[in-house]
């Protein structure tokens, strides 16, 4: 298997670059476009587990559309293949002093494109090593 093969690596940042773009404009037709439309798909959240396209979607029209904002301080894209990859950020909000934020995707490529079919987002306190 071929691990990060560069053009497998542009498609994915794209796609996960137009993922972060509507996370933070909440478009949620944009995400619900990227999220795998199965009942498989699964999003663990800070404080939800959602399984099936359905819960996802609705938690998406009920969260509030306020400090969604956020920087990326890492980010780490591994393709595996052709046709699947995980991407793995960690993030900070204004909104959150002390906290950094994690989030991992795995990806998939399907006929109709890259689609998230599993995610998590996590919040800690900021480890040591991170702080300033």
């Amino acid at each position: 298997m071929q691990i990060n093969l560069p053009d497998v690596v542009a498609e994915v940042s794209a796609a996960f670059a137009r993922y972060e773009k509507a996370l933070v404009t909440n478009d949620t037709v944009v995400l619900d476009e990227l999220f795998r439309t199965a009942d498989e798909t699964v999003r663990f959240g800070i404080a939800e587990n959602l399984f099936g396209i359905e819960a996802i979607r609705a938690f998406r029209s009920q969260r509030p559309a306020i400090n969604l904002a956020r920087e990326v301080i890492r980010t780490n894209i591994t393709t595996y293949g052709r046709d699947f990859a995980t991407t793995a950020i960690t993030f900070h909000r204004e909104s959150a002093p002390g906290k950094v934020g994690r989030q991992m995707q795995s990806w998939v490529r399907f006929p109709e494109g890259w689609r998230i079919v599993a995610a998590h987002v996590s919040v800690i306190p900021t480890p040591a090593d991170e702080r300033q």
